[in-house]
């Protein structure tokens, strides 16, 4: 079975409510979505990031589609390899292995549900079968500043979640320490609590910070300092009191197999479209597991297509986490039919429809392309 045919459409879906972060605002989903259909007709789909340019990405894809014509599907890893190669590599643009990664995630995940379609299986049953009943999520507690943060985590924690996470990374420390005072307070004494500065506490800042938080019962912070230096994560975690989870470190199995080796974190906190796809996040979850360290699932600018491929994989790996992230919950609507008897707040069962499990709304998409083109993304 070959590939026939390869379409690259930009999306947007805005979010309920602006979403929070050290990095900025962000306002909605912003997404290209890729349509793989085969010579014998399956379509499979998948998306990638649309930032910082749809028409730069959707440039890439274009060029990576000339490798891909007719190529077999079941050859998945070599025909990528020979794409990457191709794109990053050829000619010198090397050092970018992280976005190359970002870029073609899309194109695999395609490819995996159109295996899965034309064997007629669910992907995990193509990765060695669901290790789990369900994937659980925990509380994604947003806001603008500490009584907007608290006052959600309470909610959520009241609806049932076991696990609360909170944005922190303001310029402000005391403000950070307000966030996480108010929220403890919010959920209580047993609920779990997860910080996520996104980079942007480096080791002095860390240092004066981890001493004023560590009565509230911090269960681990993610990713305080700079993603590049693996030198100050390593540093920060054996003066942390606190557990330490590796993020935007992670992308590569040599990314993880140098954390793991180094003992530069307790977790790692990882997406399919940091990895490439599936298949990488696969093996990075058992080299993690070799280290014994556990798998949590990132979320990013995605619909349910990315749910449901993250759920796909995530299923089959025996080190994955009790508190995982779930991004589509954020989407003012999703532009795939909703999966009946699946999904709870706090967790979702495994799906075994064939390929990724879902069904594409194709008004939704309609509509997420108009969006785009009205909000001129370029």
């Amino acid at each position: 079975m070959k590939i026939s045919e390869l379409e690259f459409i930009p999306l947007y879906i805005p979010y309920k409510k602006p979403y929070y972060w050290a990095q900025g605002i962000t306002s909605g989903a912003e997404v290209i979505l890729i349509k793989l259909t085969t010579t014998g007709g399956v379509i499979g789909y998948g998306e990638c990031i649309a930032t910082p340019s749809s028409s730069g990405i959707i440039g890439f894809l274009e060029q990576a589609k000339k490798k891909l014509i007719n190529q077999e599907i079941f050859n998945s890893e070599k025909i990528l390899r020979t794409v990457h190669q191709y794109l990053f590599q050829a000619h010198g643009t090397c050092s970018s292995p992280r976005f190359a990664s970002q870029v073609l995630s899309g194109i695999e995940i395609a490819l995996w549900d159109a295996k899965g379609k034309t064997l007629e299986l669910p992907v995990n049953q193509l990765l060695g079968g669901a290790q789990h009943k369900f994937i659980q999520y925990f509380g994604f507690a947003m806001g603008e500043n500490a009584l907007e943060i608290s006052k959600d985590a309470k909610k959520l924690a009241n609806s049932g979640y076991d696990v609360i996470y909170i944005k922190v990374g303001k310029e402000n420390e005391a403000e950070d320490i307000e966030i996480i005072k108010k929220t403890r307070e919010a959920i209580g004494p047993t609920c779990r609590l997860r910080l996520d500065p996104n980079e942007h506490w480096p080791i002095l800042t860390f240092r004066r910070i981890v001493s004023k938080i560590s009565q509230y019962n911090i269960e681990f912070i993610e990713q305080p300092c700079d993603a590049e230096s693996l030198t100050a994560l390593s540093q920060i975690h054996e003066i942390s009191p606190i557990a330490i989870a590796a993020d935007q470190s992670v992308f590569s199995i040599y990314d993880a197999f140098d954390i793991c080796k180094n003992q530069t974190a307790d977790m790692l906190t990882l997406g399919i479209h940091e990895t490439g796809g599936i298949s990488n996040y696969a093996k990075i979850a058992n080299i993690a597991k070799a280290a014994g360290i556990n798998i949590c699932i990132h979320g990013l600018y995605e619909t349910g297509i990315t749910t449901c491929a993250s759920h796909q994989v995530a299923s089959t790996i025996s080190n994955l986490d009790d508190g995982n992230q779930i991004m589509n919950s954020f989407l003012e609507w999703d532009i795939i039919k909703k999966i009946p008897n699946t999904m709870t707040d706090q967790r979702h069962s495994i799906n075994m429809k064939p390929g990724l499990g879902f069904d594409i709304d194709h008004d939704a998409i309609s509509r997420a392309r108009e969006l785009h083109k009205k909000h001129g993304m370029a």
